[in-house]
């Protein structure tokens, strides 16, 4: 999609590359986060390339094929992660009378100018869920959305915004991330490991490693605080896939605590995020009044859906009003009841 084809309230993005890479508004961030990767990584794989030329060459040229292939995977899913539109959805412009229906006309006569109501109740799966409107997109947000405040944008199946990759991490770079900061939990083990048998091969005794081969042992310190970061993260979102949860609904709704709707048990949870289809950027169009909202659901037989916000139905009592819905995950209904 080309940047010039998104509307005005997105120009706090950074587009490049006709719009096909989308970055958030603290992108700056990414070259810190490049130079913490890349800085360690590069400067182990020079000293175990000095290293080949003195002892061990075949052993040291593995270990440094190994770390070479670990820095090239994890700047990968890094720069997958932090360019790809995360699951905007479409903003509109103003509050959506249109989806008063004659049933309400009602109170339009009684009240005046009839305001649309603050929740929504849905079921998902078999559970009732709430979904709320949003004062600045204009919407009712589906299922597992919410409003970035960094973004400014409402983000399909929004897990939190990161401040390392400068972008919202949500339904469509998730996998991504997962894959990224657990090639960083590997990547911190790796070069610290190697660092110290690279060390120990030579000096045979601890004290004297760091005095010995400076470049090694800061690296080693460098990875053994780094790993308790990045693997406690990777950790926790390992957690949070086996649970089918995101960041936003551990500390939300506390499923651990309560029924989980999502739910599909450990295989299928993690099935889900790693072969499931990536559902398509939402789609934007202009014309007079509100927009289609287009999705296509990754979910055998339900192909592709489009809600227009003009046609949906409430019932009698607007408060209480329920939709029964089947989507997957609840992200394939897109924008208003």
């Amino acid at each position: 999609m080309e940047a010039k084809n998104y509307p005005e309230f997105l120009v706090i993005m950074k587009f490049l590359c006709g719009g096909r890479l989308v970055f958030g508004p603290d992108a700056s961030s990414l070259l810190l986060t490049t130079c913490m990767i890349g800085g360690p990584s590069i400067t182990f794989c020079i000293r175990i390339a000095f290293l080949i030329g003195h002892r061990r060459p075949l052993f040291h040229s593995l270990i440094l094929i190994g770390a070479t292939l670990l820095t090239i995977m994890d700047f990968t899913f890094l720069f997958l992660t932090s360019t790809r539109d995360p699951g905007i959805i479409p903003r509109n412009k103003e509050t959506p009378s249109e989806v008063i229906t004659q049933s309400l006309e009602w109170m339009s006569n009684k009240v005046g100018n009839t305001k649309l109501p603050r929740t929504k109740y849905i079921i998902v799966n078999g559970f009732t869920v709430k979904v709320k409107f949003c004062d600045t997109c204009k919407l009712y947000r589906p299922p597992r959305a919410s409003h970035c405040s960094t973004c400014n944008n409402c983000v399909q199946r929004f897990d939190h915004h990161c401040p390392w990759v400068g972008q919202c991490i949500a339904l469509r770079n998730y996998p991504f991330f997962v894959c990224f900061i657990s090639c960083s939990t590997l990547l911190c083990i790796y070069v610290f490991v190697f660092s110290l048998m690279s060390m120990l091969e030579v000096h045979g005794q601890f004290y004297v490693l760091i005095a010995d081969d400076l470049i090694l042992g800061v690296l080693a310190l460098y990875c053994f605080v780094s790993v308790w970061f990045v693997g406690g993260l990777t950790v926790f979102h390992l957690y949070l896939i086996s649970t089918n949860q995101t960041t936003s609904e551990s500390f939300r709704y506390h499923y651990d605590k309560k029924e989980n709707p999502y739910r599909k048990g450990v295989l299928k949870n993690f099935k889900e995020l790693l072969l499931g289809k990536i559902s398509p950027p939402l789609r934007w169009s202009e014309p007079l009044g509100l927009r289609d909202m287009e999705m296509s659901s990754s979910k055998p037989g339900h192909g592709s859906c489009s809600l227009r916000l003009q046609k949906l139905e409430y019932g009698s009592n607007i408060d209480a009003s329920v939709k029964k819905i089947s989507v997957d995950e609840g992200a394939a209904w897109i924008g208003t009841v």
